[in-house]
């Protein structure tokens, strides 16, 4: 069994009351054109016309070569966590992803990444986790390298 994994209400939180992004620098603030504007916390797209925040992400709690930062969007208003079992808007849009498993030392596991289509993603990332060098899949865009998102055992 599999769950998806959104960025925390702490760390959104933190985020959304003016706290720094992975640069050290205050999240930018931008109005959602309603489309390609994913929110990290609530898994949806931000709606046209909304605040949002534009920043840098390191979804790892340290910095390493594998650490990869890079941008994120998130609601500019506190939104609901993400916690269920079904699909999230966001991840059901795109024709493809970049998923690959990460050790527990948050180390990519090698031959496991993947560029794969959306409608197999979450079969894809269930095989990767049968892997017992896996302790997680990141789900990325295909096409900017976007930290999407988290796969863990549930």
């Amino acid at each position: 069994m599999t769950k998806i994994t959104a960025l925390s209400t702490e760390i959104t939180r933190r985020l959304q009351n003016g706290g720094l992004d992975a640069h050290g620098q205050p999240p930018e603030r931008a109005v959602s054109d309603g489309g390609g504007n994913p929110c990290r916390h609530c898994l949806r797209h931000i709606p046209k016309g909304a605040e949002m925040l534009i920043l840098a992400h390191r979804p790892f709690d340290t910095a390493q070569p594998y650490a990869e930062t890079g941008p994120i969007f998130l609601c500019a208003d506190p939104c609901t966590l993400h916690d269920s079992a079904a699909l999230p808007e966001m991840l059901t849009n795109a024709p493809d992803y970049l998923i690959k498993g990460y050790n527990g030392e948050d180390r990519i596991v090698y031959g496991t990444g993947i560029v794969i289509p959306q409608a197999q993603m979450m079969q894809q990332a269930k095989a990767i986790l049968t892997d017992k060098r896996v302790a997680y899949v990141h789900i990325r865009s295909a096409r900017n390298n976007c930290y999407q998102a988290r796969i863990d055992r549930d």
